[in-house]
């Protein structure tokens, strides 16, 4: 007899919204997230359903743009947990206007989003959860030098926003961070796993894991993110301290 994955779930019954839901990464998420019971909603700024799988499909989909954030307010704020997961990468090309949209979609947007994630926490008192994909290039070379600057940025906010909430003693938002390897997608072509066994790893993690989420074949990014992570926010907490004098 199949077991429901379902059982036992700490996703079961849960509302959860995902960015780049038409991506390979957010096809997959989708998938093993209803299968252990969630309800999920597609956030995509491709209006086309590229979807033809039931089971990667979500339960309904949100047309929406990168800054234009504000007009998801209304509808993440019945959202138990928002997965951050568009990207864009410009791959070789470094001219102002691929910098520009990188800076945008992998960088702004989430930060954004973030800040409205956690004000309809606070506002609506009911605890929420944002994941955001910030990839191993926020730490390692990803052959895109733009790509890895946009990471890092949006990686070193997340540091920062975790810092505040630890300081601030806050149990209302829980954000996670996902550092994840080379998947295969239209991202990256040339990714070395698939993105179906990411997805599956990122839900086993989430269950029982808090704050980093790793999944890589880079058994040194297990060692080196955590450390870097502890540094970032020493640093932040040693500085909040001086001027706090």
């Amino acid at each position: 007899m199949k077991k429901n994955l379902s059982e036992n779930s700490r996703f079961n019954g849960l509302k959860i919204a995902i960015t780049g839901a038409n991506g390979s990464l957010g096809k997959a998420l989708i998938k093993v997230l209803k299968a252990n019971g969630a309800y999920i909603v597609g956030l995509t700024h491709n209006k086309k359903d590229n979807t033809k799988s039931f089971e990667s499909t979500p339960n309904e989909w949100i047309s929406w743009s990168c800054g234009k954030e504000e007009l998801l307010f209304k509808s993440l704020a019945n959202i138990d947990i928002l997965i951050l997961n568009h990207g864009f990468n410009p791959k070789g090309m470094i001219d102002s206007n691929e910098i520009n949209k990188a800076i945008e979609v992998n960088s702004l947007s989430h930060w954004r989003l973030i800040g409205m994630f956690e004000d309809l926490a606070l506002s609506n008192k009911n605890s929420k959860e944002v994941w955001v994909n910030t990839s191993e290039a926020e730490i390692q070379i990803a052959f895109s030098p733009v790509y890895e600057i946009t990471k890092r940025l949006i990686g070193e906010l997340v540091t920062l926003k975790k810092s505040k909430l630890l300081m601030d003693k806050r149990s209302h938002f829980i954000i996670k961070k996902l550092i994840l390897g080379p998947f295969k997608s239209k991202l990256n072509p040339q990714g070395i796993l698939n993105p179906e066994i990411v997805a599956k790893k990122i839900i086993q993690k989430a269950e029982k894991e808090d704050y980093l989420i790793i999944v890589s074949p880079n058994p040194m990014t297990y060692l080196l993110m955590p450390a870097i992570e502890s540094i970032r926010i020493i640093y932040s907490r040693f500085v909040k301290k001086i001027y706090s004098k």
